[in-house]
């Protein structure tokens, strides 16, 4: 029997072929997908596979070395122009590629929406009204091309509702191969993300002007207008009965889950809701005049019973047929991951009647725990075993945040009692279960607060060796949110003692400050800018809570004054969170009158180098900011008419770069060079009740622990 022939001699035939007859090649559209040996081609594949779990478009340099998929026919690639249906149909659709003049237009049309040098807003209104016409009848085309979806992204962010209207059309009974592209999935998305305002609008009673434009036939017309409401319940029955394949799909699963948000009526610019939906890897395209075209998005949204009820049935359909297995399969995936914690959590929320473990078609929070939260209290039962097993998995950890943050209240108090709380001193040791041990104490009440302080306690210096500074951060504000003041001490006792016994070393030790010496011996640049960098932001989260808390405020300030000149500079230079710490310290009300007076008297001679850096000109903006008179803190005038006499000295080199004239605007340089009488009045008059406001900063924008991208 002949031997089969391998790949490699397929491989070799095709190359044979080639070399004999190259011109007559032809393209042929197979169900199986070739091999390819161009080298731009291997590019393009190399460039999709190394950033394999995220969804983004191709970086610009590529595209400047004209790696479009117009350019080059290749139909049967699954970033080329044709979506690769995993489980589902085999067919594959290719919708064509774009002219090279048509390729020209639009990629102009891009640059010159980005640029947004039109002479008069009704320049810009006629120049996009030429590219949607330009548009009609190639819209599958544009999506999915490399080159030119990005345009299609900037003209969605723009469009009327008949345009978005006209979009949904031109889409329908393509939505499965489009949502499956990978970067015709991206249009999707801002088609849906873009449309969602319109459905509350319409349900309201307000419909905006929907009519078609000029260039539309008479015939169209005649036809009825369609809601917005059924465009999205019509993309429902395309993608009806694919939905098992599409939640592991790499680029379909983010799709499917801003379709989700968007029918749930969660608001959009959640930030839980864009780590949820987007990858961290995802380019965000924005153009010129989007924002206000948005607005109507923002907020909660009224939705239709219509979209609640879309919303159960794809819960249903996609989750109702797995066993206990594929549920455990799926939480630990790293695509389909993002998409269970959505489903879990929506569906929490939309069917609360329906929570009952003896039910007849149980939700998904009773898969995941049969029984509960009776079975909980078993060590042997399927929903404890489920549980022990995710909360150390890297992926699987995630689900398991969800379940805390979002099961009602008779499942938590089980897990709490039974799984949790017992063993929360190992949990926060871990660097895989301490986040779900960190929602676990945000959730708690007072009494096993306490009780997870005594356990906690003993280990605080093992925290600080491991850096679960995270972990440190939630019991302190958990703490104080309590009024648990001796649990306070006990916590401050255990950081002081693994930081060390000078005072200094509060700060040298959260904020990774060595010396210079000991940097420069670290080889690899590039893990000490990551790791370091992660580490100094936990570590000045952490001080800068403390510093709202009054005992172990004044050893934060204590510890900042301890640390010599150079160090103190370093401080506010390195990264935003370490200079938050420094401003947040200065405005800080302190026992100690002198504390102030002395880190301003540190920082004087530096403040040139600071103004002009990212970081560190935050810090100038606060001294300017302080009152000259107060008893709890304030700088002397004669103090900051000296670091103004500085900051003058060195306006042109202030005046170069945005940071330098961030500065000069908060200490009024232009008033001090013309009007000197009146900047030192505006400087007296400042007093402490004016201007006494402790930041915030660290807890609206830097939250702690890991960031958590999907």
């Amino acid at each position: 029997m002949p031997k089969p022939r391998t790949k490699r001699g397929s491989g070799r035939e095709a190359r044979k072929r080639k070399h004999d007859g190259e011109e007559n090649i032809g393209w042929t559209i197979d169900t199986k997908r070739p091999r390819v040996d161009d080298d731009n081609h291997h590019s393009d594949k190399h460039q999709a596979n190394k950033h394999k779990a995220s969804k983004h478009h191709v970086d610009n340099d590529h595209a400047e070395k004209g790696y479009y998929q117009d350019e080059v026919p290749e139909p049967a690639g699954d970033d080329e122009g044709f979506a690769d249906h995993e489980e589902g149909p085999a067919e594959k659709e290719f919708f064509g590629m774009l002219t090279d003049e048509e390729q020209e237009y639009f990629r102009r049309a891009d640059e010159m929406l980005e640029l947004n040098q039109f002479p008069t807003p009704e320049d810009r209104t006629l120049f996009l009204e030429s590219v949607y016409e330009e548009a009609k009848g190639k819209e599958l085309k544009v999506a999915s091309s490399q080159s030119c979806s990005r345009l299609m992204e900037r003209l969605i962010q723009l469009a009327s509702t008949a345009q978005k209207k006209r979009l949904f059309e031109a889409f329908a009974g393509h939505f499965l191969s489009l949502v499956q592209h990978r970067f015709a999935s991206h249009c999707c998305e801002a088609l849906f993300l873009r449309s969602a305002g319109v459905v509350s609008q319409e349900l309201s009673g307000f419909v905006p002007d929907t009519a078609r434009g000029d260039g539309d036939e008479g015939g169209e017309d005649q036809e009825p207008e369609s809601s917005m409401e059924s465009l999205f319940l019509a993309t429902l029955d395309e993608l009806e009965g694919s939905m098992g394949f599409l939640i592991t799909d790499r680029f379909a699963s983010h799709t499917l889950r801003v379709l989700l948000v968007v029918l749930s009526g969660r608001p959009l610019e959640d930030v839980a809701v864009k780590t949820l939906i987007k990858s961290k890897k995802k380019e965000k395209v924005s153009v010129a005049g989007s924002a206000a075209v948005d607005e109507q998005n923002q907020g909660l949204r009224a939705v239709p019973e219509s979209f609640t009820a879309a919303v159960t049935k794809i819960i249903r359909d996609s989750t109702s047929t797995m066993d206990a297995t594929s549920l455990r399969v799926l939480a630990t995936h790293p695509i389909g991951n993002p998409t269970l914690q959505l489903f879990l959590e929506l569906d929490l929320s939309l069917n609360k009647s329906e929570q009952k473990a003896d039910a007849e078609q149980p939700t998904l929070l009773f898969q995941l725990l049969p029984g509960a939260p009776q079975s909980l209290y078993e060590e042997s039962s399927e929903a404890a075993e489920f549980i022990n097993g995710m909360i150390y998995d890297p992926i699987g950890s995630r689900l398991v945040e969800t379940i805390i943050t979002h099961a009602p209240g008779k499942i938590f108090k089980a897990l709490n009692q039974n799984i949790f709380l017992p063993r929360i001193q190992g949990y926060v040791r871990n660097d895989v279960s301490c986040y779900p041990a960190i929602k676990v104490l945000n959730r708690i009440g007072k009494d096993q607060l306490v009780e997870a302080v005594e356990k906690i306690g003993p280990t605080v210096p093992q925290l600080v060796t491991k850096r679960r500074y995270n972990v440190l951060r939630t019991l302190f504000e958990r703490c104080a949110a309590r009024g648990l003041t001796e649990e306070i001490k006990q916590l401050m006792k255990g950081l002081r003692e693994g930081c060390g016994p000078q005072p200094a070393d509060l700060v040298t030790t959260l904020c990774a400050l060595t010396s210079e010496e000991d940097a420069k011996k670290k080889k690899d640049a590039l893990q000490l800018s990551k790791n370091e960098y992660a580490i100094q932001s936990h570590g000045a989260q952490l001080l800068t809570t403390l510093l709202a808390t009054p005992g172990p405020a004044k050893g934060v300030q204590e510890a900042l004054s301890a640390l010599p000149p150079d160090l103190l500079v370093r401080l506010a230079t390195t990264s935003f969170p370490t200079a938050t710490l420094v401003s947040t310290a200065l405005k800080t009300p302190s026992a100690n009158a002198l504390f102030q007076k002395s880190t301003v008297h540190a920082l004087a001679p530096h403040v040139v180098d600071l103004a002009v850096s990212q970081n560190g000109h935050n810090v100038v903006v606060a001294l300017a900011e302080m009152p000259t008179r107060g008893r709890d803190y304030s700088v002397p005038a004669h103090i900051k008419e000296g670091i103004m006499q500085t900051l003058s000295g060195s306006e042109a080199a202030l005046r170069e770069g945005w940071t330098g004239r961030s500065v000069w605007r908060a200490w009024k340089g232009d008033l001090w060079k013309t009007r000197r009488h009146d900047w030192k009045a505006w400087i007296k008059d400042m007093v402490a009740e004016e201007s006494q406001q402790v930041t915030s900063v660290h807890k609206k924008g830097a939250v702690g622990g890991r960031k958590r991208e999907n």
